[in-house]
């Protein structure tokens, strides 16, 4: 009898999981998923289409919440979605082996798709770290060498998976067709903006086979704080000194902390130097072969003097600052350095599907998450930006927002960039890419 296993997910790591190890295996039988950390994910099924032929009914796809009645029958539980505490994981490590039912983390070396070009996978120990400036820079540091990049960004298919199992994106065309939400295109625009082709979806075998045909390396822009899906040749991890100590806190950002060729400390400018030193010194505990790169993030601010002396709404980007725990991000240090009078608490006003994610998130300090998965929670952030009493809004969100929402207000986006590269960056990747690969790339063309 094939061993009964249900996955636990959030509708992307669970089902790269599924797809490397168990879709053609017929000594286990998956017989559901669970979602959760995204709204409305739950309550599918993962197609027939994408399951296999040894799940013609497709997978059931059930809220976390109804775990425990689950596990009936069940011989095996994988948890497989990340930027979540280990207290948290032990939590639900508990409640499985309570049931008799055996508890294991995704495997991460066997859900590693081995490539036939090289790959640069940047990922972070947190949600929020500022990996997509450290992707972007390295891309361009690959334009400079003259070769041809893809970026393949972690999954998040929130619509019609077996529509979404390979998506390309060259175009903001693009986003509109495949009907992006906000977070994905938080994630896209920018690389589409920096003249790089993105591919996401379901399927990353299908994708990684697309992305060879067309790309001399692939960079991994990873996702929260998920391992790479493909065997990194120069693995970064982007560490986060507002947040010392969760380096060793969060799954699975501790295994990227532990494994990466180098660690990336990002935002030093305006953190605590005690801070800075802790990062360093767990760097060099526990990997100590990692060359560590030190860099600020200035904020780029269009007119610091809007900002003095204004009742101020900011909206941060939403992952970081809903489940990645992040208390504050650029916005927030914008109205603070430039003299905003009053940050203003949002809650008050907020309506529907934003409401909820204060009911969720209680520790959310006076901001608004960019929150907009889905058309009706769109239209929720909407209504709520143009209720709240300010003077100002300022959008700190890697896109712009005023692209998919009205802002009824005075507003001003606010953003991070990376210090200029002072040539440690594009040293490792010279390192890893000469002579064997930029020959043969360069050879080829």
């Amino acid at each position: 009898m094939p061993k009964k296993l249900l996955i636990m997910g959030a509708a992307g790591r669970d089902f790269h999981v599924f797809n490397c190890l168990y879709r053609d295996n017929r000594d286990v039988d998956v017989v559901a998923f669970t979602a959760t950390q995204i709204p409305h994910i739950e309550d599918r099924r993962y197609p027939p289409a994408l399951a296999g032929e040894l799940y013609p009914d497709g997978i059931p796809i059930h809220p976390e919440e109804e775990l425990a009645e689950l596990l009936d029958g069940i011989d095996e539980v994988v948890f497989a979605y990340s930027d979540v505490s280990i207290d948290y994981i032990n939590e639900r490590k508990r409640l499985v082996e309570t049931h008799g039912v055996t508890f294991t983390t995704f495997d991460i070396e066997g859900s590693m798709l081995a490539s036939n070009k090289p790959v640069i996978a940047i990922t972070a120990i947190r949600t929020g770290c500022g990996k997509s400036q450290v992707s972007r820079r390295i891309v361009d540091i690959l334009k400079d060498l003259g070769l041809k990049t893809v970026a393949v960004r972690h999954p998040m298919p929130y619509g019609d998976l077996a529509a979404q199992a390979v998506q390309r994106f060259a175009s903001y065309v693009d986003l509109d067709r495949y009907d992006c939400t906000i977070e994905e295109r938080e994630e896209y625009e920018p690389h589409i903006a920096n003249g790089a082709v993105v591919y996401a979806g379901v399927d990353y075998a299908a994708i990684l086979e697309q992305a060879e045909k067309e790309a001399d390396v692939i960079v991994w822009d990873g996702g929260n704080n998920d391992t790479p899906f493909f065997k990194p040749d120069l693995w970064i991890c982007v560490a986060d000194p507002h947040r010392p100590g969760h380096e060793f806190q969060y799954f699975p950002g501790t295994v990227n902390f532990q494994k990466a060729d180098i660690i990336l400390v990002g935002k030093v400018g305006y953190a605590d130097p005690a801070n800075i030193e802790l990062v360093q010194a767990n760097a060099r505990r526990v990997n100590p072969a990692a060359k560590l790169i030190f860099r600020e993030s200035p904020l780029h601010v269009p007119d610091p003097e809007a900002i003095a002396g204004k009742r101020v709404l900011v909206i941060e980007d939403g992952p970081t600052t809903t489940h990645g725990g992040m208390p504050f991000g650029a916005g927030v240090l914008a109205a603070t350095q430039h003299g905003a009078a009053e940050l203003v608490d949002p809650r008050p006003w907020a309506v529907g599907e934003i409401a909820d994610t204060f009911t969720q998130y209680p520790d959310i300090g006076d901001l608004l998450p960019a929150m907009g998965n889905g058309e009706k929670q769109v239209r929720d952030l909407e209504e709520t930006v143009n209720a709240v009493d300010c003077d100002l809004v300022l959008v700190a969100t890697p896109i712009d927002l005023t692209r998919l929402i009205d802002i009824e207000k005075p507003a001003m986006r606010i953003g991070y960039s990376l210090e200029p590269e002072d040539g440690a960056l594009a040293r490792a990747v010279r390192e890893t890419l000469l002579p064997d690969y930029r020959d043969a790339c360069m050879s080829a063309k």
